[in-house]
């Protein structure tokens, strides 16, 4: 450490800021956030600092500067603005460089409402962005069945009407339009619109409404039953509308809602922004980790940015875990019980829903980055002191002790590598012992992958639980192996991971990838020991009638089988085709023994 820095270290403040790590070219590293900065800056100095790609920043660290605020939260405001301005290599960013659509009420007598992706500084009302076109655009499409809206981009000023310089259009003729361009609507009834439809956008639709039944009742009393049936049908489709944008209780209102589901290399955020009952916006992003970051460094990012990109100003906020931050005048609630907990959940489903999505698409256009983060999955939930990228898994196959079988199949990079699998027919085990079985195979499969200087695999996986497990370990630790592999066992019932010497078993998630890997690895050990098995057995049953024969031994029926493949064409076959295989007198007494029969 260079003596500058070392002084820096020693004058560190107490209070809350944010600080700032550069390299020896000046290029700022890191931008973070701290209740107390000199507590937090120490701790990157820490000998045990945890985490290699965090060692890798601080080893580059030669100078560092520091901002004191207010509080925590103006420290995240202000580190999040850095991180923005900045981009610094080590800090985790929303990398989302897509324009959204907003919908625009634009800033103009007898206003048009319209998409748009660019946002100009007019006057004009902007509500959004919207994460996806889609809603949007359906969201556009039952404001435009409920309300006639001018579409064209003349100047409708009170002065220009009033003179006459315009015409209706088609738009009009074909009641898409009222007309104000030639004064048959009058701008309170058209401003009348634009409220009800801003109440609309916001999820509020007690406005909208409230004007279309006070215009099918006006219609009605007036006896036009046909314009009070059309206005029906619009408050109709408003209500389809809003039904298919309610949250279970309508009584939540005015709340932004978080989910998070993460994995070794990203988090995946969900935001809900909640108004009147009705989930106006959704938006789900995904967050590269840098460095080791945990998922409340990573929450704490995502609430201050995604609440600015989309204009959140709610007093309410709901989240799956606590964070330390506290927001001036925002109430931060981990609701553990009800609606509100339910649309928590709702949240994380989004998240995680949009992170399978992902890694779809990632094992498509990038198999080998799929690859490495379901190995670093793996190591992590079992607890390897490596990788896995090269796994062997083992089954015992045998009916009533009859015909045993033990399959040994390789997986490399999570994928089976049919090559290398193995048959083994036990030797020094009679019956079904299953425990003595599997101590056998595994001790002759590594004794000699051992002798022949091959390479060892990284995890073992037993198909049975603690007894299957025991068994193996007790061969791995006569060729003192053990500590060196890991070794597991998965028992099919509950799909319980066993480790050795550990009573408690592990349960993954059901839609973990690991789960995935392992449950592969044991159902091609069965599929492939089964069949094996079968084969034997069949080819045992087939011997065996073959065998009856007086003066047929075992080469002359592996030689009459190996021409003739089965039973059944030995039987029908020719004496002239017998002796052309065995010989005059061995083809004799095939002959007879089957047609004598």
């Amino acid at each position: 450490m260079n003596p500058s820095l070392e002084l820096q270290l020693k004058t560190l403040p107490s209070e809350p800021g944010v600080y700032r790590y550069y390299d020896k070219n000046d290029q700022l590293l890191y931008v973070g956030k701290a209740k107390h900065l000199k507590k937090r800056v120490l701790s990157y100095f820490n000998k045990n600092l945890p985490g290699y790609r965090t060692k890798i920043m601080v080893g580059k660290i030669v100078r560092l500067e520091t901002t004191i605020v207010n509080s925590e939260y103006d420290a995240l405001l202000l580190e999040n603005n850095l991180i923005k301005e900045h981009r610094p290599f080590y800090n985790v960013l929303l990398k989302d460089d897509k324009t959204y659509p907003w919908i625009c009420i634009k800033n103009e007598s007898f206003p048009r409402i319209f998409l748009t992706r660019n946002v100009i500084k007019d006057g004009s009302e902007y509500y959004g962005p919207y994460a996806k076109v889609r809603p949007a655009k359906i969201l556009l499409d039952t404001i435009k069945h409920i309300y006639k809206l001018r579409t064209c981009n003349l100047n409708l000023s009170p002065q220009k009407i009033a003179e006459g310089k315009y015409k209706v259009c088609l738009e009009y003729h074909i009641k898409n339009c009222e007309g104000p361009c030639e004064d048959l609507e009058s701008k309170e009834d058209y401003d009348e619109k634009i409220d009800a439809i801003r109440g609309i956008i916001k999820g509020d639709f007690r406005k909208a409404k409230e004007y279309l039944v006070n215009q099918m009742m006006k219609m009605a009393s007036s006896l036009k039953f046909e314009e009070a049936q059309i206005i029906k049908e619009r408050l109709d489709i408003l209500e389809d509308y809003q039904a298919k944008n309610t949250v279970v209780n309508p009584n939540i209102d005015d709340v932004d809602v978080f989910g998070m589901t993460s994995d070794e290399t990203a988090a995946y955020v969900n935001y809900f922004k909640i108004r009147n009952g009705n989930i106006i916006q959704s938006f789900t992003t995904e967050i590269k980790k840098i460095l080791e970051e945990t998922d409340e460094d990573i929450m704490e990012e995502a609430l201050i940015e995604i609440r600015q990109k989309f204009g959140s100003d709610s007093k309410e906020v709901l989240l799956p875990f606590h964070l330390s931050v506290e927001i001036p005048n925002v109430k931060l609630i981990v609701p553990k019980v009800g609606d509100k907990k339910r649309i928590v959940e709702l949240s994380e489903k989004n998240a995680k829903e949009y992170r399978l999505e992902k890694l779809k698409q990632v094992q498509i256009v990038d198999p080998e980055r799929h690859t490495n983060r379901i190995m670093a999955e793996m190591q992590k939930l079992l607890r390897m002191p490596v990788e896995p990228r090269h796994i062997e898994g083992f089954d015992n196959s045998n009916i009533q002790g009859t015909n045993p079988v033990s399959a040994c199949v390789v997986f490399k990079d999570g994928k089976p590598s049919k090559a290398d699998y193995r048959i083994f027919h036990p030797k020094t085990v009679e019956g079904a012992n299953d425990f003595a079985t599997m101590e056998e195979v595994i001790y002759r499969r590594y004794k000699r992958l051992m002798d022949e200087g091959e390479n060892l695999p990284q995890l073992i996986l037993i198909d049975g639980g603690k007894g299957q497990l025991s068994s193996a370990v007790k061969s791995l630790k006569l060729l003192g192996l053990y500590g060196k592999i890991t070794i597991v066992g998965i028992a099919k019932r509950l799909e319980e991971i066993f480790f050795p010497e550990d009573s408690i078993p592990l349960y993954l998630d059901k839609k973990s990838e690991t789960l995935k890997i392992l449950q592969r690895v044991r159902d091609e050990a069965h599929r492939f020991g089964v069949k094996h098995h079968r084969t034997r057995r069949k080819n045992s049953t087939i011997k065996s009638e073959l065998e009856e024969i007086p003066g047929v031994g075992e080469k002359t029926i592996e030689l009459l089988l190996s021409k003739l493949k089965s039973v059944k064409r030995i039987k029908e076959s020719s004496m002239e085709t017998l002796e052309e295989i065995l010989g005059k007198s061995k083809a004799k007494v095939i002959w007879e023994f089957f047609n004598s029969q």
